[in-house]
């Protein structure tokens, strides 16, 4: 019997499932509060009690295997690290292109002189002492380097790399290293969200091998990719932002083992987000862009994902503007004051009793500041000297001196130096009793403070904490059923180039779903299953049906299903190449090493996919294959001149795929 332990560490959560995978069986599940402060307590947590739960010792435990949404959810809320870009050989207004500028947030960009042109020659040569000079000017815990066409040669980028490391000793991240495709651009906004997300994941992929070390498991830890395929622990340090909807990966890869489903919408609701993907004949779709996260596009390929800021942590935003009001909700994770209660339960309930007892409502009524931790490098006086002031949970009225301070808070917590709490869905739950995990009488009184508020037409919101407990409860509801309606129509051939966010919205389509009966009589409905996973989706997730009317699938074992799917992938690597043509016999391969020229087509062709193979195989087996199997694909592109048929480029590809090596295998 192969025993394989499963974890995901999510925004609120950390789960374990532990599967006896020759029987399909799962021996034992635990979930855990995720400690964002020291990740390694909560994976110890939920580890230890699944194996307990399991009866299973550490030492027959043969992979492990983890799953994450802290970076989905890190560039969803906007945070990470300060980095910085090299940029070499592009323009000024190439920063405006493919949303980089956005993505910087403000961040340095170092822009030197070199690059090179789409058949590999160099444009410029490279400048490197304006680098050398540059490098001392940025205080910042990490670098990304995009050098035009780094694609056909990656020589600058990788002597810029050479250079940081060496002066530094920071993580650098290279575009060409993260996508074999055209568009700098794009490629320099990738390689940023890369370098932005090092340490990140680096401190989760250190929590989680030492409770294994501590606990007695010996087994290999794997990471969950985008895509659903498996990587080792070391080839993720280097690579984080592969794991971009990993956790959503891993819990369609789970919904299918779950549920046997073969064609339905998956939903997976967590704290910070909800995420909605297409099975079709059992598998997930590949989004042929690139993933998108955070409003973002990047070169990462990914299961063909929807993820909005929704989740039952969210923050629920009042809207004052206005006669009729209400809310929204997200994208912003908040800890919820139910749960901040749990821990720091004298601070919390005397704010919010003194809070209580007031006549005047205050703006920051039942809303708290948390000091994270983290590196707090290129921070301005201001925010630096709010930072100082937080050292310890505290009523976020407490922690600012004046409203100048509200923008050097939100870049804290943008950083995630800092996080705010306050009401969410989560707390509202409570209050009507869905949920009864953390301190419902604190969610109480902080909904009773955010009733209390005044509306745009002058009045109190609401009159007690029930009432907008259950209007932010059917905020959810509406939000999570209008994202799967963009995703149905999204994924309904029909439907192709139309506004997906506008159907959705459509005042037709919501007669529909109301099965509206007057002079015309309307019907619509959702069309397949949806399966609802997360912990919390048995509360929310049934009256999401009622308003779609659609059957609403929530298997067993929903609240781990991302534990679930990590363990039951498999390693896949692919390696991608061009051979492009410089004129009548001449024949340019842009090999990994750099660019090799040819006078014969197929003497290029074939150099470049042994370099391919050879490439793919070292991946794969640095990302933990045990037997790699390699698949080649080649796509010949010709032209006809004047009745003779030209070769003009050819894209070589080649996977290699293998299962994990495992520890051992109990008889």
């Amino acid at each position: 019997m192969a025993i394989f332990l499963g974890v995901d560490t999510g925004g609120t959560y950390t789960d374990a499932a532990l599967l006896d995978t020759q029987n399909d069986r799962i021996l034992g599940k635990a979930k855990s509060l995720t400690t964002r402060r020291d990740l390694s307590l909560g994976i110890g947590r939920a580890v230890d009690a699944a194996l307990q739960s399991a009866g299973v010792a550490p030492a027959d435990v043969a992979m492990v295997s983890l799953s994450t949404t802290l970076a989905t959810n890190a560039l969803v809320e906007g945070q990470g690290g300060r980095v910085a870009l090299v940029f070499i050989g592009f323009e000024d207004a190439d920063l405006e292109r493919g949303g980089l500028a956005a993505a910087l947030g403000g961040d340095p960009v170092i822009r030197i002189a070199g690059g090179h042109n789409h058949a590999g020659a160099e444009a410029a040569p490279l400048d490197l002492s304006a680098l050398k000079a540059a490098l001392a000017a940025h205080n910042v815990m990490g670098y990304a380097v995009a050098a035009h066409f780094a694609t056909r040669n990656p020589t600058h980028e990788l002597a810029a790399r050479d250079m940081i490391r060496h002066i530094t000793g920071h993580p650098v991240t290279c575009s060409h290293e993260l996508s074999a495709n055209l568009n700098g651009p794009k490629r320099a906004l990738t390689a940023v969200l890369n370098a932005r997300l090092i340490g990140m994941i680096d401190r989760l992929v250190t929590a989680c091998e030492g409770h294994m070390a501590r606990s007695g498991i010996t087994a290999p830890l794997m990471v969950v990719r985008g895509d659903g395929a498996l990587i080792s622990a070391a080839m993720v340090r280097e690579r984080p932002i592969e794991t971009i909807l990993s956790g959503p990966a891993a819990s369609i890869v789970g919904a299918r083992w779950l549920t046997g489903a073969n064609d339905a919408l998956v939903a997976d609701i967590g704290g910070t987000t909800t995420d909605i993907a297409m099975l079709r004949d059992g598998l997930p779709e590949i989004d042929p862009l690139g993933a998108r996260i955070g409003g973002f596009r990047t070169m990462v390929e990914a299961v063909a994902m929807r993820t909005s800021g929704l989740g039952g942590d969210s923050e629920a935003h009042l809207i004052t503007q206005g006669l009729t009001g209400g809310f929204t909700l997200g994208p912003r994770r908040l800890i919820p004051v139910a749960l901040l209660a749990v821990d720091h339960d004298a601070v919390v309930h005397d704010a919010l009793d003194r809070a209580l007892r007031g006549t005047a409502v205050g703006e920051y009524d039942g809303r708290f500041v948390v000091p994270m931790g983290g590196e707090a490098e290129g921070l301005s006086t201001r925010e630096a000297t709010l930072l100082a002031r937080i050292t310890a949970p505290m009523p976020l009225a407490h922690a600012l001196t004046s409203r100048l301070e509200v923008a050097a808070l939100d870049r804290l917590v943008a950083r995630g130096l800092v996080m705010l709490s306050g009401a969410t869905p989560s707390d509202a739950s409570h209050v009507l009793g869905g949920l009864a995990d953390w301190d419902a009488a604190a969610a109480e009184k902080a909904l009773t403070l955010l009733a209390r508020r005044r509306g745009g037409n002058g009045m109190q919101v609401a009159p007690d904490a029930k009432t907008i407990a259950q209007a932010i409860v059917d905020q959810l509801t509406e939000q999570t059923a209008t994202h799967l309606l963009e995703a149905a129509f999204a994924e309904d051939p029909r439907f192709e180039g139309h506004d997906t966010a506008a159907l959705a919205r459509h005042s037709l389509l919501r007669a529909g779903l109301a099965q509206h009966r007057g002079v015309i009589e309307i019907s619509a409905r959702l069309g397949v299953p949806v399966v609802g996973l997360g912990a919390s989706a048995p509360y929310y997730y049934g009256a999401v049906g009622v308003r779609l009317r659609a059957q609403m699938i929530l298997p067993e074992h929903a609240g781990v299903a991302n534990a679930i799917g990590a363990v039951v992938g498999q390693i896949s690597q692919r390696a991608t190449g061009l051979v492009s043509s410089a004129g009548e016999g001449q024949y340019i391969a842009h090999l990994p090493s750099g660019p090799e020229r040819f006078t014969n087509r197929d003497a290029a062709l074939a150099a470049m996919q042994t370099a391919l193979i050879a490439e793919a195989t070292r991946r794969a087996r640095a990302a933990g294959a045990n037997e790699v199997t390699v698949t080649t694909t080649q796509d010949l592109h010709e032209a006809t001149v004047e009745g003779r048929t030209m070769f003009v480029d050819a894209t070589l590809t080649a996977t290699a795929s293998g299962r994990p090596q495992i520890a051992h295998a109990t008889p």
